[in-house]
């Protein structure tokens, strides 16, 4: 299968790395000084087995999606729309596209974009880039994908390549699930710069977790998504499955960019006062994540 991975940051590296080792035909679409070292030694893949190089092709631009059967969409939630746009012009007529992004509404913005369904995928999986080119895994790896009729072949291609993946015609709702856990560990990691298993030792953070969880349950339902009922459980023990894990936004603020915090606890927020349902706690994390965001310089 030929792959093309838009964003690759440390999600698009990790999966489009595994499809790559696969044998599948992988060109990642990202930065330069990412593009620059995989074309000079291939994608450094780091997980618990050891590392490895899986040597494939790399692109700044959108030309390195043409021809592509699948594109992995793994960019920013604000780039959403700009890179659906820029896709356009270089997209098969049967090309599938799948949105592995954070948020619950990035698969239905690309959708009214680029003319064709997306698909929504919920992704759940520790990784960084260590380095240019460098991607490493922390932990999990496993997506819920949506019900489409290629998704049969795509989750059958992922598994084969190491990835376990789950096709549910209720992708949303686990999308929701995902973005409940982000909101409780990406502001907390992010204004602490704490990982995962050190945040949760601090005294209060479970409680203001525990009310956090509640508010974006309370949205969910408001808005017609069914939430488990041991979600607060699955999110408190997050921490002890990824104890060294720094939330994505933690890792942005550190590298002085811009997070995708609007599409986390802004989101909630932005939801819950639509639809009358108060969300203290998501707007003071927001508000600070933004201050913090303000004293930081975006770099390219």
């Amino acid at each position: 299968m030929k792959v093309a991975v838009m964003g690759a940051g440390a999600v698009g590296c990790y999966y489009g790395g595994l499809l790559a080792r696969a044998g599948h035909s992988v060109t990642l679409i990202g930065r330069q000084q990412h593009v620059d070292a995989v074309r000079e030694r291939g994608l450094l893949l780091e997980t618990d087995a050891g590392r490895e190089t899986v040597p494939m092709a790399a692109a700044m631009n959108m030309s390195g999606a043409a021809g592509a059967e699948l594109v992995l969409v793994c960019v920013k939630s604000d780039d959403t729309e700009d890179v659906g746009r820029a896709l356009l012009a270089h997209l098969s007529p049967d090309a599938t596209l799948l949105s592995m992004q954070n948020g619950v509404d990035n698969a239905e913005r690309m959708t009214a974009v680029v003319g064709r369904e997306v698909v929504p995928v919920a992704v759940y999986v520790a990784t960084e880039m260590a380095g240019p080119g460098h991607v490493k895994h922390n932990g999990r790896g496993d997506l819920i994908i949506g019900r489409r009729p290629a998704s049969e072949t795509i989750a059958a291609a992922f598994t084969a390549a190491g990835i376990p993946t789950t096709i549910s015609a209720n992708a949303i709702d686990a999308l929701w699930g995902k973005l409940i856990l982000n909101c409780a560990y990406n502001a907390l990691s992010a204004v602490t710069q704490l990982p995962y298993g050190r945040l949760m030792n601090v005294a209060g953070v479970e409680a203001v977790m525990t009310d956090l969880v509640k508010e974006c349950t309370a949205v969910a339902t408001a808005s017609g998504i069914t939430i488990p009922a041991d979600c607060l459980q699955s999110v408190l023990a997050l921490a002890e499955a990824m104890p060294e894990q720094f939330s994505s936004t933690a890792q942005d603020l550190s590298r002085g960019r811009a997070s995708e915090i609007d599409h986390l606890n802004g989101f909630i927020v932005r939801r819950g006062e639509a639809l009358n349902v108060p969300t203290p706690v998501n707007r003071v994390l927001h508000t600070l994540v933004k201050a913090m965001e303000s004293k930081v310089q975006p770099t390219v």
